[in-house]
């Protein structure tokens, strides 16, 4: 299958391969990067594990993975067994010299095989605690040392709080330059975050707008009917602040919120991010109960089905102070934003599952209207929906049809599934081709994850001073704490509730 890229040989180097990530998510993105001829001709990928596994048993359990994950269903016997080909496995432990001696001997053979230098990413699909070790190991190796065609990609969480990511940060540029760190959010390969910035740089339309003047303000949701499934260890040590806001959230408030770039290089769109990170209004330790909200679940009902609270899921504590939901509210102190607030939220078990930004336009400046003719006016919105339905809304208002004056809100809807007939890329497929092509625009940068931090920091430390007394303050199926409400509620506001666009 004759490749349509012009990208370096590659191997990918999956350390973990045998974990959740890379048989959901990561082989059923590579796979279909390789449908679609975006693999380079000469290509691999070397699965590392713990597990004593022959290479047969590796490819079946990921030939699984795709059958189930892949967004094209289940794969076709040719196809898979052509991309097979170039699948292995090596087993070993992630703290053993011997381990990453193996990696560099398959490296040097393929390298061999192909009479090129190929482009080497090592993803770390590993629990965080694992992160320096196999960094260290990787530098001590000599795997890392080509500083234009050795790469390192690291999953969220990236450090625990400021002074542990830049902890991290530190010891990772004493082995790898920042052009060879990828810090993966998944959330910026989405079809619709991505078209954020189109939306905004390249409608003549939007931009003017786009401030103070014209935005009331701005709510950012991020919902899951899910609970913590079997991710409780790591949720009593994590939380809805840092799992969520901390990236996630914060990304997509650097989208809606940055300067227009110059141009669309990589540190120049970055640094557009870093720069409105740097303008958000610190919260004072007395300010925290005005600006921030937290909750967690207790056992209700999910689409009629009774659910456990969160202290009631596996490996939670029966007395367990960790919220499972977080709300706040944040300024940004530049021309562009000053006086308009920013509110992001975050839970589990909500009503429903939902990834949403909605913009609320300010009042028109005089109502000319009679009052029969306005009972069901509601302000301009714009809503970008992420998931799980992808799109863009506009409601404004129109005179019903008949014989009064009555007005009605509308939407003016753009749909991807309409818009589009050909099948959306899963956000990992664009990130792992951005890899490929050295493309480091839709990654975190070092300041850029320190600056994030640094925000939420003020909240962090006096959430972990005064832990909650009235937990679980919500109950499983509902829309948050009535804190949340409050929060929001007190300048006026409320959180919109838009039905998503059908697909």
């Amino acid at each position: 299958m004759k490749s349509k890229t012009k990208i370096n040989p590659t191997i990918i180097v999956i350390l973990g391969a045998m974990g959740d990530l890379a048989w959901r998510k990561l082989l059923p993105a590579i796979y279909n990067l390789y449908l679609d001829k975006w693999i380079p001709d000469e290509f691999a990928v070397i699965g590392v594990g713990h597990g004593k596994l022959n290479i047969k048993e590796f490819k079946k359990h990921l030939h699984d993975g795709v059958d189930k994950f892949s967004r094209r269903g289940k794969s076709k016997k040719n196809e898979w067994n052509n991309f097979a080909e170039c699948l292995s496995y090596q087993s070993g432990e992630f703290n053993a010299s011997s381990t990453y001696s193996g990696i560099e001997k398959q490296i040097k053979d393929l390298e061999k095989k192909w009479k090129a230098t190929a482009t080497c990413i090592f993803y770390l699909a590993v629990p965080p605690n694992t992160f320096e070790e196999i960094a260290m190991k990787l530098g001590a190796s000599g795997l890392a040392k080509n500083k234009i065609q050795s790469r390192i990609v690291i999953e969220k969480p990236f450090g625990h709080d400021l002074d542990s990511a830049k902890h991290l940060n530190d010891l990772l540029h004493t082995i790898f330059d920042e052009s060879q760190i990828y810090r993966i959010d998944h959330y910026l390969g989405k079809e619709t975050v991505q078209n954020i910035l189109a939306f905004r740089f390249a409608n003549a339309l939007f931009e003017p707008t786009w401030n103070r003047n014209y935005i009331d303000s701005i709510q950012i949701t991020v919902s899951e009917q899910l609970g913590v499934e079997n991710r409780g260890n790591y949720y009593e040590t994590a939380g809805a602040l840092r799992d969520m806001i901390q990236n996630h959230l914060l990304q997509l408030f650097c989208l809606i919120a940055m300067e227009p770039p110059v141009s669309f290089e990589a540190d120049e769109v970055r640094n557009r991010k870093v720069d409105v990170l740097n303008a958000i209004r610190k919260i004072r330790p007395e300010e925290v109960h005005q600006n921030a909200v937290r909750g967690q679940y207790g056992p209700g009902w999910i689409q009629g089905k009774k659910v456990i609270g969160y202290r009631q899921e596996p490996d939670v504590s029966k007395t367990s102070t960790k919220e499972t939901f977080a709300a706040v509210k944040l300024f940004i102190d530049n021309w562009r934003w000053q006086g308009v607030p920013f509110y992001l939220r975050t839970g589990k078990r909500m009503n429903e599952t939902i990834s949403v930004i909605t913009i609320q336009f300010k009042p028109i400046p005089h109502q000319s209207f009679p009052a029969e003719a306005t009972g069901n006016w509601q302000p301009n919105r714009l809503i970008l929906n992420i998931q799980p339905h992808m799109g863009i809304r506009m409601r404004f208002q129109a005179k019903r049809p008949g014989l009064k004056m009555v007005l009605y809100p509308v939407d003016m809807q753009f749909n991807y599934n309409e818009s589009y007939s050909s099948g959306t890329p899963e956000a990992y497929e664009t990130l792992l081709l951005d890899i490929m092509e050295g493309d480091s625009t839709l990654f975190m940068r070092a300041d850029q994850v320190e600056a994030a931090w640094k925000v939420l920091m003020p909240i962090i430390n006096s959430w972990d001073i005064n832990p909650s007394v009235n937990f679980p303050n919500y109950d499983a199926g509902m829309q948050g704490p009535e804190d949340a409400e409050a929060l929001i509620a007190r300048d006026g506001h409320s959180w919109s509730i838009i039905p998503p666009e059908k697909s």
